[in-house]
């Protein structure tokens, strides 16, 4: 409102600037005829040129908003297109391939396995990786009641899991954080020590084959 006033205000002081600037003109060129004749001559040639250059402006100007409006009701469709477009598939909605899990950084696998534990039935899922997690990634609460906790470990085929591994993720998945089942889900798959160590101490190797039938629905989970 203030400004539409303003832009008002401005457009009466120009008017009105305008009126007396033009009868002043006027009054000087009654008074004065031969100056004014002089003068005429002298401004009306530029005034006339500058008039031809804006009509024949006009049609590129035209053209000029026909193309603005165009944009703008494509980039409307384009926003309408993306509003209307279905939600990014979540995992289970599949088919899913070992590269879809590979081509997440490292928190957004966690929180691909954390929504797997959601679809398969777990509550109270909890995303905790990061500095200070102490081995877990994601903990969650399976259908009966048991605590699940899950290491994620996003490596490349040719990047198995070692026995370091497994020993660190056991020696607090149980007397830290209190696991009754723990298990170690990754995209590639684990060394001979490392599924040795993790059977002697009941922690689940789930392997990038296995993670791929459990995401599409035809395979267990890791605390089944």
């Amino acid at each position: 409102m203030w400004r539409t006033l303003f832009v008002l205000a401005v457009l009466g002081v120009l008017l009105c600037g305008g009126y007396l600037a033009v009868r002043e003109v006027v009054r000087w060129a009654a008074e004065h005829p031969g100056p004014a004749l002089v003068a005429g001559c002298a401004v009306l040639p530029p005034l006339l040129a500058l008039a031809v250059v804006a009509v024949r402006a006009m049609p590129r100007l035209r053209e000029l908003r026909r193309a603005a409006r165009a944009g703008k009701a494509e980039a409307e469709a384009e926003v309408a297109a993306m509003a209307e477009a279905p939600p990014e598939a979540a995992p289970g909605a599949g088919p899913w391939r070992l590269q879809d899990f590979l081509a997440m950084d490292a928190d957004g696998f966690e929180q691909a396995i954390a929504a797997l534990c959601e679809r398969d039935g777990c509550r109270d899922v909890q995303v905790v990786g990061g500095a200070g997690d102490l081995g877990a990634d994601v903990l969650a609460s399976a259908s009966g009641g048991r605590r699940i906790i899950i290491q994620c470990k996003r490596y490349g085929e040719s990047h198995k899991v070692g026995s370091q591994d497994v020993q660190r993720f056991g020696g607090t998945c149980f007397t830290v954080h209190e696991a009754e089942i723990a298990a170690v889900v990754t995209t590639s798959t684990f060394t001979e020590p490392a599924t040795d160590y993790a059977a002697t101490c009941g922690i689940r190797c789930f392997d990038g084959e296995q993670l791929v039938t459990w995401a599409n629905g035809g395979g267990a989970a890791p605390w089944a």
